[in-house]
């Protein structure tokens, strides 16, 4: 019994690091790099920019849409900007962490329809990403500790759109085939080709930390700190994710399918880092907290976020460690978010996406309106009452694991 349950806490792990240390460090990390750069740990942005150049190549004038002209630029490249570089040492830090470990291998699903779902779910969830101002990192876990309401409305609307996206996953059309398939054993390697293997993985990942290093030094030497910042921390984010297995998806979809709240806690947990980290920066440093647009297209943008990532199989962090990890379907996942932040850039003048959803938004923000210390205990009290509601799913699953280990001590 307490085998068990001692993998199914948050600050235990059958792999890897726990999960709630890691999202903890990546809490008080996330509140760090703001209060070094004054903004926040965020990837999706630079999606939407990374798709705006793509479009440019194929000769659209991306320039002129308002997207890119009110909420972001397409100024430079990705080398020039600092959330082009996170996004680049985390894919990398990903990548190091998985070939030092071991956990590098190409692998392709049983099922051909997995690339088309993890498509469809990676276009949804980035095109909803976008719509809410953010993904599972800036609209939650570095929104919610800057204090904003469009974090919170987006991280309710997320949990139900996981919720809806479970009952998809779970239809038999969209599951395939369940006949089960024999399995045809594999031929273990040798140990001497394991071994070659592993040394070949660990000297591709020292290659790749001695050029970010390169990287770092160059940045610094002409004036650009802020982008060698980015590539350190991005890179220390990369390795924790893929170390902890990192994944906002999973945290959502474990309470509604096996409920387990194992990364839910450790979500809870790195929020309540970040948000005291956060609290601090902002009182010390006398930074301006971030808002972002808090109405209907908060609301819409969450639900089809928390819908997509079930589809996809991943959230954003989950696409870009398990691509490095070789899952080829992560990747198919990681295009698909690209290309739905993309059609929502196009779509936020052309189709009136602006006018109709975010243009009448107001923006609130608990620590500009209330005060610090209000702002800061009511947002804590918010988390309780998260973890809180959390404890009926914790107690039946204790209940579970007592009755299981009752019946096996009676055989």
């Amino acid at each position: 019994m307490s085998h068990f349950q001692s993998h199914d806490a948050m600050y235990r792990a059958r792999v890897g690091l726990a999960p709630g240390p890691v999202f903890a460090v990546l809490g008080i990390l996330s509140a760090i790099y703001f209060a070094i750069t004054g903004t926040v740990w965020a990837v999706t942005g630079e999606f939407t920019r990374l798709g705006g150049h793509v479009v440019q190549w194929f000769g659209a004038d991306a320039q002129s849409w308002q997207y890119y002209r009110e909420v972001t630029t397409l100024d430079g490249s990705p080398l020039d900007r600092t959330d082009g570089w996170i996004v680049i040492a985390m894919l990398t830090g990903s990548l190091i962490a998985a070939l030092y470990s071991g956990d590098f291998r190409f692998r392709m699903p049983p099922l051909k329809r997995r690339f088309a779902q993890a498509l469809a779910g990676g276009i949804i969830a980035g095109f909803g990403a976008r719509l809410a101002y953010g993904c599972n990192l800036a609209a939650l876990f570095t929104g919610v500790p800057q204090f904003s309401l469009h974090a919170w409305i987006f991280t309710a609307a997320t949990a139900l759109g996981t919720l809806v996206g479970v009952k998809v996953i779970r239809q038999r059309w969209w599951r395939g085939p369940t006949r089960p398939v024999p399995v045809t054993p594999g031929k273990s390697a040798a140990p001497a080709d394991a071994g070659k293997k592993k040394m070949t993985h660990r000297t591709i990942a020292a290659i790749v930390v001695a050029t970010l290093l390169v990287a770092v030094i160059m940045y610094l030497s002409t004036g650009h700190g802020m982008l060698s910042t980015a590539i350190l921390f991005g890179t220390v984010f990369g390795i924790l994710i893929q170390r902890g297995q990192i994944c906002f998806t999973a945290a959502f979809r474990d309470l509604w399918v096996t409920r387990k709240t194992k990364l839910n806690d450790a979500l809870i947990i790195g929020l309540a880092a970040a948000v005291i980290t956060t609290w601090l920066v902002l009182q010390i440093g006398g930074m301006p907290p971030i808002s972002k647009p808090a109405g209907i297209g908060t609301v819409i943008g969450g639900l089809m976020f928390g819908i997509g990532i079930i589809m996809a199989g991943a959230c954003e962090t989950g696409m870009m460690y398990r691509a490095m990890e070789g899952q080829i379907v992560a990747v198919v996942a990681f295009i698909g978010n690209i290309v739905g932040a993309t059609v929502l850039a196009y779509g936020w003048d052309h189709w009136s996406i602006h006018d109709t959803l975010v243009a009448a938004s107001p923006t609130f923000n608990f620590f500009e309106a209330w005060g610090p210390w209000p702002a800061l205990l009511f947002s804590l009290a918010l988390l309780g009452v998260w973890w809180l509601a959390a404890t009926p799913l914790r107690r039946s699953r204790k209940d579970r694991v007592h009755e299981s280990t009752r019946m096996e001590l009676v055989r």
